[in-house]
């Protein structure tokens, strides 16, 4: 018992002096949030507690650190007068308030060797906040306004990111909403789905349809919206095209294997007798039953019908404002139908559960040729959709 609790201090102490060690290695670092963190994650569970007393010292020197560090970043942006800079000094200026948010609940944090509290300077940034959050706004929006008479798909997009941000920060401000609605609008990329059959085999007509139908596939995103059908109102920047070049459709087969099971099973039973061939009687003088066993032999012929679907083609990714070809893929889909059922002749106990399965089946149809390539396009159309998850159209 000795023994466990001295490896439960010894372990505890190693803990907490490779806590005390990384905070004092991440102020060294200049990570002076970090150090913050783990200074108030361990005064949280016990601030008045000696072996606690290090963290107190750490945190009121990373927080001085930390913002005198922000203050001057603060002062060398605005030298720099430079617009793009807003964003930054807002940000700075609510780090130095959260960071006093977070600490506060802690206070007072007594430095025990002093007999006196740790001293935090606070400031009341809310003005500064307020100002450059106004600052920011104005600047945003006349940014994503300018973004705007660019009219390309990428300014759009950058826009709608600063709007976004815009109504983070500054919610309702001015038409920010509607704004981000056009610039969505206007970001997007439509892309045509349109299938060619290059082969000589009839394509069922569903499978066409299934293929094309792209709101099964769950593949739009935020900038990006597949069409089968085209829209004569809409200008498409991309088409995707899955030529099938080949089907291959096998004969019908089947094949017969014949199989010989023999075992040892019960049948009924009969009286024990000892080796002068008398009856062996138990205890209270009845005749004592053993299982009779017999040897029982079947004949299994299996049967396996066998029939494969193969399509091939390529996928390829169209550029429709320049008319090139930006990339092909290769696609195949194989299908194969397989049914097996058996028959049997002799004793039928001589079966394993297995083979008892299968002769309780009957042979079914072969599915019609048209039928395998439908069944080898479901399969193709998750490829078809692996490759466009995979292949963006812009990068």
């Amino acid at each position: 018992m000795k023994k466990t609790l001295l490896f439960t201090a010894s372990l505890f102490l190693l803990i907490s002096c490779s806590s005390v060690k990384r905070t004092q290695q991440a102020i060294s670092n200049g990570d002076y949030n970090t150090a913050i963190n783990i200074a108030i994650e361990n005064l949280k569970k016990n601030k008045t507690k000696k072996g606690n007393q290090p963290y107190v010292l750490m945190l009121q020197e990373a927080f001085d650190k930390a913002r005198l560090r922000d203050l001057d970043r603060i002062n060398f942006l605005k030298k720099d007068n430079n617009p793009q800079n807003i964003e930054a000094i807002y940000s700075l200026y609510n780090d130095l308030k959260n960071r006093q948010e977070v600490l506060k609940p802690l206070l007072p944090l007594p430095i025990l060797s002093k007999d006196k509290n740790a001293n935090f300077q606070f400031t009341n940034y809310d003005d500064e906040i307020i100002a450059n959050k106004n600052q920011l706004s104005d600047y945003l929006y006349a940014k994503a306004n300018k973004l705007f008479k660019a009219n390309n798909k990428f300014d759009y997009r950058t826009a709608y990111d600063d709007l976004e941000y815009l109504d983070k920060v500054n919610p309702n401000f001015k038409d920010v909403r509607s704004l981000m609605d056009i610039a969505h609008d206007k970001g997007l990329d439509f892309v045509f789905v349109s299938m060619k059959n290059e082969t000589d085999k009839v394509i069922p007509k569903r499978l066409e349809e299934d293929l094309l139908n792209f709101d099964t596939y769950g593949l739009n995103d935020f900038w990006t919206v597949y069409h089968g059908s085209k829209n004569p109102n809409i200008m498409y920047d991309f088409g995707l095209e899955l030529n099938l070049r080949n089907i291959q459709v096998s004969p019908e087969q089947v094949r017969e294997k014949e199989l010989i099971k023999e075992r040892q099973v019960v049948d009924g039973f009969k009286y024990l007798l000892d080796d002068k061939g008398n009856q062996v009687l138990d205890k209270k003088g009845n005749k004592i039953k053993v299982d009779k066993l017999v040897n029982v032999r079947c004949e299994v012929y299996q049967f396996t019908q066998f029939k494969t679907a193969k399509v091939t083609g390529q996928v390829k990714y169209v550029d429709l404002n320049s008319k090139q070809t930006i990339q092909t893929y290769p696609i195949a889909s194989d299908f194969v139908f397989q049914h097996i059922y058996a028959n049997y002749r002799g004793d039928k106990r001589a079966l394993e559960s297995s083979f008892l399965d299968l002769i309780a089946l009957r042979v079914v149809p072969f599915p019609t040729n048209e039928q395998m390539i439908y069944d080898s396009g479901q399969d193709l159309k998750l490829r078809l959709k692996n490759i466009i998850t995979r292949n963006k159209f812009r990068n």
